[in-house]
């Protein structure tokens, strides 16, 4: 399948698993760049193709994506089945389970940035929320631990894309979570890293919009 990709971004967001998909694909795109803070999401031109204005979205073959997981089975059903596992395949279910957990990571983790980040007042947060939501993130990220120990990536045929919305996941769950008690998740995410698509989307993405330190602590009972 040919056309332009266009993307709809806020530097750090969910979209970012987007846009380094498409740096793993080597597909050419545009990118279109919004923010948090100024309401271009709640523009007439955004809602257009993201309904609830949120990123990201994809402008693809003449019709808007805006649902991250859709996306991503979309562009690797039409453009990129190595990093997919099609139906029929051994590891489709696996890929699938993955692909979805990548949600679950992400609500607490969302959760956490709302609680830290998003809420600009400390009357708005809750110090129970904060810390329960980085304990339930805790046991997301154990999850991977595990399923990641003793081989390279999280299928066992090598690198996919959900290793690219897991890791996305798991790579801002530790700006909450201290890794300590999980080598073989630090190990991945070192993995991760170092890929040169990684690298390129991450010089990419711009200017930090909403994580501006390197860990941010539960409060203390």
């Amino acid at each position: 399948m040919s056309g332009a990709l266009r993307l709809h971004h806020i530097p750090q967001a969910r979209s970012f698993r987007i846009l380094w998909l498409l740096h793993e694909m080597g597909a050419p795109h545009e990118v279109v760049r919004l923010s948090i803070f100024d309401r271009s999401t709640r523009r007439p031109e955004h809602l257009a193709v993201s309904p609830a204005g949120r990123v990201p979205a994809l402008e693809a073959a003449g019709r808007a994506i805006f649902e991250s997981g859709a996306i991503v089975e979309h562009l690797c059903e039409t453009r990129a089945p190595e990093l997919g596992r099609a139906p029929g395949d051994a590891e489709r279910v696996d890929w699938l389970e993955w692909l979805h957990f990548a949600e679950t990571i992400g609500q607490h983790v969302a959760n956490l940035t709302q609680q830290h980040i998003v809420l600009r007042e400390d009357h708005m947060r809750s110090p129970t929320v904060m810390r329960l939501e980085a304990r339930r993130l805790e046991k997301t990220l154990e999850v991977v631990d595990r399923a990641v120990a003793g081989r390279d990536w999280l299928l066992p045929s090598g690198f996919s894309a959900v290793d690219v919305t897991v890791g996305y996941s798991a790579l801002v769950g530790r700006r909450f979570v201290a890794l300590d008690g999980m080598p073989a998740l630090r190990d991945w995410l070192g993995r991760i890293e170092a890929r040169p698509a990684y690298r390129a989307a991450l010089a990419e993405d711009g200017p930090a919009q909403l994580y501006r330190r390197d860990f941010y602590p539960a409060p203390a009972d």
